[in-house]
């Protein structure tokens, strides 16, 4: 064997795991910017909230169905501002939270026109050392290809309880709540 051969497997192997990664990273392109958005909302400062659903966010991260969706639950604000219907961030699940920490972004293989998007992240390590404020907060994102680009198709959370929802269905819920 010659002596490079251990340092050439390396990077083989190296190489061969990045592949996946790499042929997922336009699934990934809405996600981390839905991300990095929520990241600045909650990092403190004097930044300005960015709304994850205004016009120019649902035009470009959007499908044309969630969009739908969104605005017709709009005609239904949560608060008296009448910008949302909802009351919470949707990404961290509530109305409180911490700067987020150990953020990761990992997309499945792309199956049935579909990809998703698992992030997870700690949302309450600033409240405490109890094992809820040290916990993993998971936000499955489903992407869809629509016109060439890829677009969150439904955002997927799991409640305390260890329900799944989905914010499609919310969405829906509201209008049908009215």
């Amino acid at each position: 064997m010659n002596r490079n051969t251990p340092t050439l497997l390396f990077f083989a192997l190296l190489s061969v795991q990045a592949l996946p990664a790499s042929a997922a990273e336009p699934a990934v392109a809405p996600v981390k910017v839905i991300m990095d958005a929520t990241v600045a909302n909650w990092a403190g400062g004097d930044s300005d909230w960015q709304d994850l659903f205004d016009a120019a966010h649902l035009r470009k991260l959007f499908s044309a169905e969630f969009i739908r969706g969104y605005q017709t639950a709009q005609n239904y604000p949560a608060t008296e501002d009448g910008i949302s219907p909802f009351d919470y961030d949707v990404i961290v699940g509530g109305q409180d939270a911490c700067p987020l920490e150990n953020l990761t972004i990992a997309p499945a293989p792309a199956a049935g026109g579909r990809t998703e998007v698992l992030v997870r992240f700690q949302k309450a390590r600033c409240m405490g050392t109890d094992a809820a404020s040290q916990a993993f907060t998971e936000v499955r994102f489903e992407v869809v290809t629509e016109a060439g680009k890829p677009v969150v198709d439904d955002i997927l959370t799991t409640d305390d309880a260890g329900k799944p929802n989905s914010l499609k269905a919310a969405m829906q819920d509201i209008v049908k709540q009215q």
